[in-house]
C-alpha cells in the first residue's frame, strides 16, 4: 500500500510540476505578446524631431523625420532576404543640422553594382535602432571589399564620423532605386512560449498516463498473486 501511495504522490507531484511549468509559458506568452504589441504600435506612431540627446533604451524603435544631406563613404552589411538571396543594407552618413547620424537605407541584390547614393536635400522617415546583432562568431569585418556581417552602430558610426545613432528608413523624400528599404519590424524578437507551453503539457499528459499504465500493471499483477 505504501509503495502504491508513492507511485501515486510521484505520478500527480511529477504531472502538476509539468503543467506548472506549461502555465508559466502561457504567462510569458501572454507577456510577450503585449510588449510585441506596444513595440508595433511604436513602431508605426506618427514621426518625430530626432531627440537631443537620444536613449538607447528609451528612444529604441521611436519614428522620427530628418531631413539633410547624405555625406561621405557607404557601407555595406551582408544580410539575406528570403525569395531573394544575399545582400547588402547600405549604411551612409547623413549631415542633418544636429549633426551627422547614420542612414540604413535598406537591401540591395549582391549582384546590384554602382548604387548612387541620393543628392541634394533628403528627408528621411524611419525608426531609431541600436540593434544587438554581435556575438562572439560575428566575423571581423572585411574592409578590403567593405563587407560587414553585422550593424555595430559604435563602430559604424567610428568608421563612418558620425554619431552612434542608426536611423532605419521607413521612407525617404527621393527616389533611390534599386534599394529597398528594410523598414523595423518585430519579426525578429524571438516568441517561442508556445511551443514551449504545448511541449510542457504534452509532457504532463504522458507522464500522467504512464504512471496510471504502471499503476494498472502493479494492480494487475497483484491481483494475479
Amino acid at each position: 500500500m505504501k509503495r502504491t501511495l508513492f507511485l501515486i504522490v510521484i505520478g500527480l507531484g511529477g504531472a502538476a510540476i509539468l503543467l506548472s511549468l506549461g502555465i508559466w509559458q502561457v504567462q510569458r506568452l501572454a507577456w510577450k505578446q503585449g510588449v510585441i504589441a506596444d513595440i508595433d504600435a511604436r513602431i508605426t506612431s506618427a514621426p518625430v524631431p530626432l531627440p537631443k540627446v537620444p536613449d538607447p533604451e528609451v528612444d529604441a524603435y521611436l519614428p522620427v523625420t530628418v531631413t539633410g544631406r547624405f555625406a561621405g563613404d557607404t557601407i555595406r552589411v551582408l544580410v539575406s532576404q528570403k525569395q531573394i538571396g544575399a545582400g547588402y543594407r547600405l549604411i551612409t552618413p547623413f549631415e542633418t543640422d544636429a549633426g551627422r547620424v547614420l542612414i540604413d537605407r535598406g537591401f540591395v541584390a549582391s549582384d546590384d553594382k554602382g548604387i548612387a547614393t541620393p543628392q541634394g536635400t533628403v528627408t528621411v522617415i524611419g525608426n531609431l535602432q541600436w540593434p544587438r546583432e554581435i556575438d562572439s562568431y560575428t566575423p571581423a569585418p572585411d574592409l578590403d571589399n567593405n563587407i560587414w556581417f553585422a550593424r555595430d552602430v559604435s563602430e559604424l558610426a567610428t568608421r563612418l564620423g558620425a554619431a552612434p545613432l542608426l536611423i532605419v528608413t521607413r521612407e525617404m523624400s527621393v527616389a533611390n532605386p534599386p534599394v529597398t528599404p528594410l523598414p523595423v519590424d518585430t519579426s525578429r524578437i524571438p516568441n517561442d512560449h508556445l511551443p514551449y507551453a504545448i511541449t510542457w503539457f504534452a509532457l504532463a499528459a504522458i507522464w500522467l498516463a504512464m504512471s496510471l499504465l504502471f499503476l494498472r500493471r502493479r494492480s494487475g499483477a497483484k491481483s494475479e498473486s
